[in-house]
This record gives C-alpha cells, sequence and structure tokens, in this order.
C-alpha cells in the first residue's frame, strides 16, 4: 500500500496544498496523463487552479522525486507516480496512449549498453512503439 498524499509531501519537505494533494491523487487514478489532462482533473476537483500552479506542482514533484516525467517523441510529455522501480513504456503512435512494461531482465538498469563513454549508467529508459488496440481496431475499419 503507497503512502497517502499528505505522508509523501511531509516526506519530501513539500508544504500540504490542496492543488498538490489533488494532482497526486488524480495522477494515482490517472498514470501516465499529459499536463493538461491533470490540469483539467484537477478543476474538476476543486474548481479554479491555474494551469501554472499545475505545472509549478508537477515541476516540484519531478524535482523531489514524488513522479516522473517520461517523454515519447512526437507526443507530449506525460507524468507518473509510479517510480523507482525502472519499468517500461508501450506507446500508440497514433494516439499516444501509454502503457506500463514491468522489467523482465532484472534490477535496474534492465539494459547494459556495450560502452559507456566513462559515464555512471544509473538507469535504461526503453519505449516500445506500436498501435492500442484501439487505433488496431479503428485501422482495420477504415476502407
Amino acid at each position: 500500500m503507497s503512502p497517502e498524499p499528505r505522508e509523501l509531501l511531509k516526506n519530501t519537505g513539500l508544504r500540504t496544498t490542496a492543488p498538490r494533494i489533488a494532482v497526486l491523487e488524480w495522477l494515482a487514478d490517472h498514470p501516465h496523463a499529459t499536463a493538461d489532462q491533470v490540469a483539467r482533473g484537477v478543476r474538476a476537483k476543486l474548481g479554479s487552479v491555474s494551469t501554472q500552479a499545475v505545472y509549478d506542482v508537477l515541476h516540484a514533484f519531478q524535482r523531489t522525486g514524488l513522479l516522473r516525467r517520461i517523454e515519447p517523441a512526437g507526443h507530449p510529455a506525460r507524468y507518473e507516480t509510479r517510480i523507482g522501480d525502472n519499468h517500461h513504456h508501450l506507446v500508440c503512435r497514433r494516439c499516444g496512449k501509454t502503457e506500463d512494461v514491468d522489467c523482465v531482465h532484472g534490477a535496474a538498469p534492465c539494459l547494459e549498453p556495450s560502452a559507456t563513454a566513462g559515464f555512471a549508467v544509473e538507469e535504461a529508459e526503453v519505449l516500445f512503439w506500436g498501435l492500442c488496440p484501439d487505433c488496431q481496431s479503428a485501422q482495420r475499419s477504415q476502407p
């Protein structure tokens, strides 16, 4: 069972505010959401919250390690609260739907480069690209 939003905020030294709690709660139920989706979800819960306030919360959470930002090429950045386990993602080329894929090859990093050029490798980030089931169905039904 994961810690409650208030406890997470306390543990990272961030003030407990309604927008911060709302963002954590919304992302827990809607992983891989874009900033605009988070803003709409938080507004539905709290009423008036500026887009800038949501971006500020997302940035603070990313900086303190409360969330992870993934940036699939050609799609808006997405945010998730699943952190620290080096999982990967499936991304639909058409609609951008994103799903988690557990790392099946051991502890982080899952992949080891053939050469590191002196880098201290900390993690591997893998994106698998394809078409989600809905986009596959839409493609098959097109004339």
